[in-house]
């Protein structure tokens, strides 16, 4: 992120560290230094919520164009595959009436198709769509809590 400005002053990147002297709480009340430490942390999370929208933002962006790139992959390929049927289609021609070649390729990509559908629901079945790890962490979090207030 760029342009903007801390409430905690510059940092050294490199070595994390903070360079802004502490600032001066003498003679401030608890109340007034509560309030800009709650400033502060306002200000910080909006920033962090500004940070990772823009890295959503990009991500998103790279994603869209690879996503892309392989739609277009795909359909170059289903021509491909179009191409190599309509080939065999024409090389068992010269053995056989253009009929029966029709009927064999389209078998031989039917028998494909079978096998990769099949494939791909049994691949489908091991999908889980719920969150185990997360919905366990979930229930440990809310264990704790209760312990807590015990």
């Amino acid at each position: 992120m760029t342009g903007g400005s801390y409430a905690a002053g510059p940092a050294d990147y490199a070595t994390g560290r903070d360079h802004t002297p502490p600032p001066d709480v003498e003679g401030q009340s608890v109340g007034d230094l509560l309030g800009r430490v709650t400033t502060d942390l306002s200000t910080l999370m909006r920033k962090e919520v500004e940070l990772a929208k823009v890295e959503i933002k990009e991500e998103a962006t790279k994603a869209g164009k690879a996503s892309g790139m392989i739609a277009g992959a795909g359909a170059v390929g289903y021509l491909v595959l179009v191409f190599l049927a309509l080939t065999l289609m024409f090389a068992l021609d010269a053995a056989m009436p253009i009929g029966w070649a029709a009927l064999i390729t389209a078998v031989v990509l039917g028998i494909v198709t079978a096998v990769l559908f099949v494939l791909g629901r049994k691949q489908f079945q091991q999908v889980n769509p719920k969150p185990e790890q997360t919905v366990e962490t979930l229930k440990e979090d809310v264990q704790w809590a209760k312990n807590r207030k015990s």
